[in-house]
């Protein structure tokens, strides 16, 4: 077996992840020429350049950014085995996830994952679109996308939207309708009905004005009428905040409204639901399959879908 300069390997993994030499030494408490000595040897090795300098500015080449994919995944493997040996049961996992499914469905269950699983330690990262799926970003993933066959995928929810408004937004369009009465309450809303009162809409779910909307009426064949009143928002969170404080109906999902507290302030309308193409999956890299940490996490988040309805049996 011919293998690279073992102790070179986590100070190039730690250059590239802080992007400084001095940092770099100050983390793994040796000197920054040490820390130098460790890069050219391993360069002199590989044959290859694995950083620009240019002043006080580092850049990792093509060659580094290749090298660092596998060798962040191949020393995070060792650490994981390692612990697994010496009988340490803590799990340290980076979930990347998008915000609103963060806020609205997995923070709000958190305590129950700590309470089932206290050796899990889950760090949340963040993220407004798909993730690229790499170890350099997290170990594991909820994504709308199988773009890599180097990961594993398991199904969580597969999205539709649907009209809500606050509860008091709700009485007044049944006064608005004249459907005061207490049979009148789950009588389908029309197209036109809707259309009556302003539209939330949200930019970032079909990537253009009022596409959340336009998907909605052309479910069952219809256009949004020309004189329909839209408000623009950015981001779901936003508009259903704003459907919150009374200023209309705003379209959503299913894992925006699964806390009890929701249940309570929303009103879903008696309208019909557009499935938006979107399938959430938890996804992590097939090669660390065998770790108890994502076994857990995974099994966990499956469970927790199918009891809070987001998918079946």
């Amino acid at each position: 077996m011919k293998l690279p300069p073992l102790k070179s390997l986590p100070v190039f993994e730690a250059v590239a992840r802080l992007n400084s030499f001095s940092l770099a030494a100050e983390e793994l408490a040796v000197s920054q020429s040490a820390v130098s000595h460790q890069i050219k040897q391993l360069e002199t090795y590989l044959g290859e350049r694995l950083f620009w300098r240019s002043g006080r500015t580092l850049t990792l080449t093509d060659e580094g950014r290749q090298y660092l994919e596998g060798i962040s995944s191949a020393l995070l493997q060792i650490e994981r085995a390692s612990e697994q040996l010496l009988g340490h049961e803590e799990s340290r996992l980076r979930l990347s996830v998008f915000s609103s499914f963060a806020v609205r469905w997995l923070v709000p269950r958190l305590p129950d994952l700590q309470r089932l699983h206290p050796q899990v330690e889950l760090a949340l990262e963040m993220s407004i679109q798909s993730p690229v799926l790499s170890d350099r970003v997290a170990d594991c993933f909820i994504t709308i996308h199988k773009g890599s066959p180097a990961y594993s995928y398991e199904l969580l929810y597969v999205e539709r939207l649907f009209p809500v408004c606050s509860q008091d937004y709700w009485q007044k369009i049944r006064r608005e309708l004249g459907r005061e009465g207490p049979d009148s309450e789950d009588v389908p809303m029309s197209v036109e009905e809707v259309s009556r009162f302003p539209l939330l809409s949200t930019h970032s779910i079909f990537e253009k004005a009022a596409g959340d909307w336009d998907a909605w009426y052309r479910a069952v064949d219809r256009r949004i009428p020309p004189d329909a009143s839209i408000q623009h928002f950015s981001h779901m969170l936003l508009a259903l905040e704003a459907a919150r404080f009374h200023q209309g109906i705003v379209l959503t999902n299913d894992y925006m409204l699964s806390t009890r507290q929701d249940s309570e302030d929303f009103v879903r309308l008696p309208c019909h639901p557009v499935m938006t193409g979107d399938r959430f999956y938890f996804a992590w890299k097939t090669s660390r399959r065998r770790e108890r940490g994502l076994q857990l996490l995974r099994r966990w988040l499956v469970d927790e879908a199918i009891r809070g309805g987001l998918r079946g049996e």
